[in-house]
């Protein structure tokens, strides 16, 4: 049976069948007011998993778009907790420490924002209850 058929033969309707779903936040667009190297942390947690770029504007003004591959805030000194960024269009990675952010913008879009599985589920189930025969539901291009 081929992976189609195998989806086609299914019955998606058991809530067992899915994991439960994740809490999605929309973040594009977002720009929180960081107060303190607290706030400035739980931004970072969020811009790491956020899939889309972020600019972030260091204290002396300037600003670098990118996207947030690593962080370091486990520490008890404060002045080691930093993130690592790998700058749109480019492969220059940077090394933010984060004492020097003035803010962090979600600028970039989420590619996998509405892309899951629940998503994809809910389209099958839709396609299903009006009757379709042979459904399909190929993934959207990134």
């Amino acid at each position: 049976m081929t992976a189609q058929e195998h989806i086609a033969a299914a019955d998606f309707t058991a809530s067992t069948d899915t994991a439960p779903a994740t809490e999605y936040e929309n973040l594009e667009g977002y720009h929180p007011q960081l107060d303190s190297l607290p706030m400035v942390r739980d931004v970072v947690e969020k811009a790491f998993s956020y899939r889309g770029d972020v600019t972030i504007v260091h204290r002396k003004g300037e600003a670098v778009e990118g996207y947030i591959f690593d962080r370091q805030a486990d520490s008890a000194d404060t002045t080691k907790w930093m993130l690592r960024l790998i700058v749109k269009d480019s492969t220059n990675r940077l090394t933010i420490r984060y004492e020097e952010i003035e803010s962090i913008k979600f600028t970039g879009k989420d590619p996998a924002a509405g892309k899951s599985f629940q998503t994809w589920l809910k389209k099958y189930q839709e396609k299903k209850a009006a009757g379709e025969k042979d459904i399909r539901i190929d993934p959207e291009p990134l």
